[in-house]
């Protein structure tokens, strides 16, 4: 159980982490991220809060990686419910940019952040969140660095957010463009192949650390 605790924590702090980097992104105010921009679309489009159409879209994303064959576990639930609770604690934290030069510094900060959070929550093993399962379902299926499918990623999710009339700025390009690279060289310079994680189901995660300790 010791050991459940601390990937427990690790998750946890990965999530944390991730909402840090992605406010400095949101911060920066040079545009939305291409989710962002994403998710801004399809709630003018259908009528619905941006939250109502993230949570939506992560849901149907995670019906998508399943039939890939990516296991979903507790990381994949808790990150739809912790990383917008954390996002929302820490945004009002983060100064806003005053021009583009700074805005530009924080969405490169942003990105830097983002890629290490998202390397401790997945290195925990309990599951990626949606997006990030999808990036390293597509990166398994076609055997590309997990960077460039990253990349690829965001730039359809930039491409649907513009179609459907998201705020898309000189920011959604720049993190569009970049944010692969960056999850590619944190992983990289910390030896880690996402690909190479066993994630724990739902069920597993039940019978090992519950069933097991209430016999």
């Amino acid at each position: 159980m010791k050991q459940f605790y601390v990937r427990i924590v690790q998750l946890i702090a990965g999530l944390f982490v991730c909402a840090v980097g992605m406010a400095f992104t949101i911060n920066a105010r040079i545009g939305y991220s291409p989710w962002d921009a994403f998710h801004a679309g399809v709630a003018k489009t259908v009528g619905i809060t941006i939250g109502t159409a993230s949570i939506s879209l992560g849901v149907l994303i995670l019906a998508i990686v399943i039939l890939l064959g990516e296991k979903i576990g507790i990381g994949s639930i808790l990150n739809m419910i912790l990383f917008g609770t954390f996002l929302d604690l820490v945004l009002g934290k983060i100064p806003v940019a005053s021009n583009y030069i700074t805005g530009a510094l924080m969405m490169v900060l942003g990105m830097i952040i983002f890629s290490f959070g998202t390397y401790l929550y997945i290195l925990a093993a309990f599951g990626a969140g949606p997006r990030d399962s999808l990036m390293v379902a597509l990166s398994r299926k076609t055997g590309l660095p997990v960077g460039l499918c990253r990349g690829i990623i965001e730039f359809f999710a930039a491409l649907a957010g513009w179609r459907l009339g998201g705020m898309i700025g000189f920011g959604t390009i720049f993190f569009a463009a970049l944010i692969g690279f960056f999850i590619q060289t944190t992983f990289k310079l910390l030896n880690f192949d996402p690909t190479k994680i066993e994630h724990e189901t739902i069920d597993v995660t039940i019978k090992k650390h519950f069933r097991a300790r209430s016999v």
